[in-house]
């Protein structure tokens, strides 16, 4: 029986996950992940790298980053402290829903993770002061496959929650999606 209920979005391959706690009067028990359960929504590469990740301000934004082929990875994103709106952006050449995004608030109370396959680009912002994320990786970070798409960019129009706060110089200067992008071939 699988300790997670993976719910599909309507951009393919992107999932939302809540856990299946085993709970008592102590409290809970529930598990992050599992490679055997996660092979029901296809992710066949082992985890490689696993980051956590501290906001201090409500309102700044971090993101929105992907590695191109063939370092491309699957991102599987959980928020421990505090609140944020995490955002997976289409970038997948030839796909339906190419430069859609899909945007959903993952805190400390809700539980809920959201599975990133290759082909997106990912960022968030923090709905909270001190937001803290863990996500898994199955690929390690290759600075020579670091990309970004700018935050801002009004192609993509993200509807983020909060005034804008701060913004890193790499993720605010990033240039906005010209008419030649094609995004990535997976």
């Amino acid at each position: 029986m699988s300790r997670f209920e993976f719910n599909p979005t309507f951009l393919d391959g992107v999932y939302t996950i809540k856990p299946k706690p085993i709970t008592d009067q102590r409290g809970y028990f529930e598990r992050y992940f599992c490679a055997q359960d996660f092979k029901e929504i296809n992710l066949c590469k082992p985890i490689a790298q696993i980051n956590h990740s501290k906001t201090t301000k409500k309102g700044s934004i971090r993101g929105l980053h992907y590695q191109t082929p063939p370092f491309s990875e699957t991102k599987i994103v959980r928020c421990i402290r505090g609140q944020i709106l995490d955002v997976a952006i289409d970038i997948r050449q030839d796909s339906p829903t190419f430069l859609k995004y899909f945007a959903i608030e993952l805190n400390e109370t809700n539980g809920l993770s959201l599975y990133i396959p290759e082909g997106f680009a990912h960022g968030f912002q923090a709905l909270s002061d001190d937001c803290e994320i863990l996500y898994l990786l199955t690929t390690p970070f290759t600075p020579e496959a670091d990309s970004t798409l700018n935050p801002l960019d009004p192609t993509i129009a993200i509807s983020w929650q909060e005034a804008i706060g701060d913004i890193s110089p790499k993720d605010k200067n990033a240039p906005y999606i010209s008419p030649t992008f094609q995004g990535v071939r997976i």
